[in-house]
C-alpha cells in the first residue's frame, strides 16, 4: 500500500517528467505559433505545404519578418524566400544563402559598421534570434527581421517563365518584371552596342546601377553612353542594398585603371530619398572630372549575381549647365535634392537663374531642402530684396571645385567674391582625404559642404547644409565656432568679457581681430602679446577687448560707418565703460577704418548674427602707448588712469582728515 506522501512524490515527479517531455517537445513551429509579434508569418507558414513540411522535416534558417513590418509592405508574400534548407547562426551567415522559393534565387547577407547584419535590405533585430531542434532532430533557427524579404517581381501577363535570372536577363526581360512602369531600353541598346553584355553575366555578387529610359530625354545623351561608362554603373564584387550601404563611402567602380578612376557612393537625405553619385577622380578626354549626382528611383531588386538599383539619370556623364541642373529638380517634382533651393529662386521672380545662365564659369552653394526648414527664413521669403542678396550671395563667378579651395586654403582661410563682388565668401578645409570636412562662411553662417563638385559643363554645384546670410546664432556662438576668431574668444573666455555676448536683449558691433592680426601684435609687441593670452592678466585683456564692442539699440554695418563718417567726419560709438571713435572709409570695394591715425583693414565685414554683427579686422585696436611693461608685467593706459584717480582719492581723504 503507498503511503500519502508516497503518493504525492509521485504526482510532483510525474508533472517534472511532464514538463520536462514539454520542453523538449517544444521546436521552432510552436515557437513562432506562440508569439503574437510574429503572427502573420505564422499565418503564411501554415498555408504553404512546402514550408510546413520544411520546419517538420529538414534543417533551415527562417528569417521572419514582424507583424509591424508586414503592415508596412504592400506587394506579395513569399514565405518561402525567407527560409534556407541550411541552419545558420548569426555568427555562421555567409555571404550569401540560396532561399526556398523556385529557382533558388539568393539571399545576400552584409555587415555595416556598426555590426548589424543585413539579410538583402532586412537588418537582423540583435538578441531575438532563436536556435532549436525539431523532432527529427534537426537543428532550426530563427532570426528575426525589420523588413519582408521581396524578390524580383515578374508581371502576371509574363510570357517567359522568368527564375532567377542574372543582371543582364534582368535588363532583357525588364519589360515583363513590375519596375513601377520604368523601362531600361535605352540603356540596354547601349550595352548591347558597347558588348558589354558579359559585366552583366558576371557570376558572382555585384551592384549594378541602370538609368531608366526617362533619363535620356536629351537626345545626345545615349551617345555618350560608352563602355567605359557603362563600366562606371557597376560596382564588382560588393552587394549594396541601401538600409545597409554606409554614408558617401566610396567604392570602386569597375571603370577603375590607371587613365580613369571611377568611384561610386550612396547617400541618404534627411527626407529618405536615397542617391547615388559618381566621382571620376582621373578622367580623360571623353570622361571629365567632377560628380554627377543621380536619385534612385526603384532601389533593392535582387538578381542572381547581385543587387539592381534603378536611377533617374546616368552616372559620369556631364552634359547639362548649371542653369539646366537646377531646372531639372522641377522636373522632378518633391523628389528633388535642391527642390527648395530651385523654387525660391523662381518664387524670387526667376532673375537669378537668368544670371545664373549668363555666366560661363559658375559655382552655386546650393542649400539642401532641409536647410530651408530654419525658422528665421520663413520670414525672410516674404522679402524679395534681401532674398536676392541672400541668393546672390549663393554664386561665384568661376569654377571652384574641391581641389581649388584646397590650393586656395594652402596657406590661409580661403577669400572668394560672390557675383555682387562686394560679398565675399571664406572657405575653411579641416582634415585630409575623405575625411576632410570643408565649411564655408558667409553673412554670418558657417555651413558645411555635404556634396562637393557635383559637376556640369560650365562649373560645379556644392550642396551645404545652412543658407548663407541667415544668421542662427549669437555673437558668442560665431566667435565660439569661427576658426578666423579664436584668439579672440579664447581670450574673452578666460577675461569673462564673453559671458555677455549671448545677450539677445542688446545689439552688440563687434570689431574682432582675426587670429593673423593678433599674431602681427606679436612682432610689434612681442612682450605685451604674450601677457594678453595670460589669466593673470585678463583684467588688462578684458580692458582692450571693451574697446572694441560698441553697445546700442541698433547694430552699426560697415555702410552705416562709411555714410556717418562722410557726413561727420568722425564716429563715436558707446562702448562698455567710454567710447570708441573711428572713421570708416572705402577704397577699391574694401572698407578701411582709420583709428589714432591708423589705417586697418576690414577683412571680412557684416558677419550677421542674432544678436549684432561683427566686423573683422586685420589688426586689434592697440598701440605702443597702450601698453606699459614694467618688470614684467604691463597695464594699459586706461588702467593706469583708474590707479591715478584712487591714489589722488586716497590722498585727498589723508588731506581733509
Amino acid at each position: 500500500m503507498t503511503s500519502p506522501g508516497c503518493r504525492g512524490f509521485s504526482a510532483a515527479a510525474a508533472l517534472l517528467l511532464l514538463c520536462a517531455t514539454s520542453a523538449a517537445s517544444a521546436e521552432l513551429s510552436d515557437k513562432l505559433r506562440d508569439d503574437s509579434e510574429l503572427s502573420q508569418f505564422y499565418s503564411q507558414v501554415e498555408q504553404n505545404p512546402i514550408a510546413n513540411a520544411t520546419l517538420t522535416l529538414r534543417s533551415c534558417t527562417l528569417f521572419v519578418p514582424t507583424n509591424e513590418a508586414f503592415q508596412r509592405y504592400k506587394g506579395n508574400i513569399h514565405v518561402l524566400y525567407h527560409i534556407t534548407t541550411a541552419a545558420f547562426s548569426k555568427e555562421q551567415l555567409p555571404k550569401t544563402v540560396s532561399s526556398d522559393m523556385d529557382g533558388n534565387p539568393p539571399l545576400y547577407i552584409t555587415k555595416n559598421r556598426n555590426g548589424d547584419i543585413y539579410v538583402n535590405n532586412a537588418r537582423i533585430i540583435p538578441s531575438l534570434s532563436v536556435e532549436m531542434t525539431n523532432r527529427e532532430g534537426k537543428r532550426q533557427v530563427m532570426h528575426i527581421i525589420d523588413e519582408v524579404l521581396q524578390p524580383l517581381a515578374v508581371q502576371k501577363n509574363a510570357q517567359d517563365n522568368i527564375n532567377n535570372p542574372d543582371a543582364m536577363q534582368f535588363l532583357q526581360m525588364a519589360e515583363q518584371l513590375e519596375l513601377n512602369d520604368f523601362h531600361l531600353r535605352t540603356y540596354r541598346s547601349q550595352v548591347t552596342l558597347a558588348k558589354k553584355e558579359s559585366v552583366y553575366q558576371s557570376p558572382g555578387a555585384h551592384t549594378f546601377l541602370i538609368p531608366i529610359d526617362e533619363s535620356f530625354k536629351l537626345s545626345a545623351r545615349s551617345g555618350l553612353v560608352d563602355a567605359k561608362v557603362i563600366d562606371g554603373h557597376v560596382i564588382p564584387n560588393t552587394v549594396i542594398f541601401t538600409a545597409a550601404s554606409q554614408h558617401d563611402d566610396p567604392k570602386t567602380s569597375a571603370a577603375f585603371e590607371d587613365l580613369l578612376k571611377v568611384t561610386v557612393s550612396f547617400f541618404k537625405q534627411k527626407d529618405g530619398k536615397m542617391y547615388v553619385k559618381s566621382n571620376t577622380i582621373v578622367g580623360d578626354a571623353k570622361h571629365r572630372e567632377g560628380v554627377v549626382l543621380a536619385e534612385i528611383v526603384k532601389a533593392n531588386i535582387p538578381v542572381q549575381n547581385g543587387v539592381v538599383h534603378l536611377i533617374h539619370r546616368p552616372l559620369m556623364i556631364i552634359d547639362t549647365t548649371v542653369t539646366d541642373f537646377l531646372k531639372s529638380f522641377k522636373e522632378n517634382g518633391e523628389n528633388g535634392a535642391l527642390r527648395k533651393f530651385y523654387e525660391v529662386i523662381m518664387d524670387n521672380g526667376g532673375e537669378v537663374l537668368d544670371d545664373i545662365t549668363n555666366l560661363s564659369e559658375v559655382t552655386i552653394l546650393a542649400p539642401s531642402n532641409d536647410a530651408w526648414n530654419a525658422s528665421l527664413i520663413e520670414n525672410l521669403l516674404r522679402n524679395r530684396k534681401k532674398m536676392r542678396e541672400i541668393l546672390n550671395m549663393h554664386i561665384i563667378r568661376d569654377r571652384l571645385n574641391v581641389d581649388k579651395i584646397r590650393q586656395k586654403n594652402a596657406n590661409m582661410i580661403a577669400q572668394v567674391p560672390t557675383v555682387n563682388n562686394s560679398t565675399f565668401l571664406y572657405f575653411n578645409v579641416k582634415g585630409e582625404g575623405t575625411d576632410a570636412v570643408i565649411t564655408v562662411e558667409g553673412g554670418g553662417v558657417n555651413a558645411t559642404i555635404i556634396q562637393a563638385d557635383v559637376a556640369q559643363t560650365n562649373g560645379y554645384v556644392h550642396i551645404i547644409d545652412r543658407v548663407l546670410g541667415v544668421p542662427h546664432t549669437t555673437v558668442l556662438g560665431k566667435l565660439e565656432s569661427d576658426p578666423m576668431m579664436s584668439d579672440t574668444y579664447k581670450m574673452g573666455q578666460f577675461s569673462h568679457f564673453n559671458d555677455q555676448l549671448n545677450n539677445t536683449q542688446r545689439r552688440f558691433t563687434y570689431f574682432v581681430p582675426r587670429d593673423k592680426g593678433w599674431q602681427k601684435t606679436e612682432l610689434d609687441y612681442p612682450s605685451a602679446h604674450k601677457k594678453l593670452f595670460m589669466p593673470d592678466f585678463s583684467y588688462h585683456s578684458k580692458s582692450i577687448l571693451e574697446r572694441h564692442l560698441a553697445i546700442a539699440d541698433h547694430v552699426f554695418t560697415m555702410k552705416d560707418l562709411v555714410q556717418y563718417s562722410q557726413q561727420a567726419g568722425n564716429v563715436v560709438l558707446p562702448t562698455f565703460r567710454d567710447s570708441l571713435q573711428i572713421r570708416v572709409e572705402e577704397e577699391a570695394g574694401r572698407y578701411v577704418i582709420i583709428w589714432n591715425y591708423k589705417k586697418i583693414n576690414v577683412y571680412r565685414p557684416d558677419v550677421e548674427c542674432t544678436n549684432g554683427i561683427i566686423h573683422v579686422i586685420d589688426y586689434p585696436l592697440l598701440e605702443e602707448k597702450d601698453v606699459v611693461v614694467s618688470g614684467g608685467s604691463y597695464l594699459t593706459e586706461s588702467s593706469i588712469c583708474i590707479i591715478l584717480a584712487n591714489l589722488i582719492m586716497i590722498t585727498v581723504a589723508k588731506i581733509l582728515n
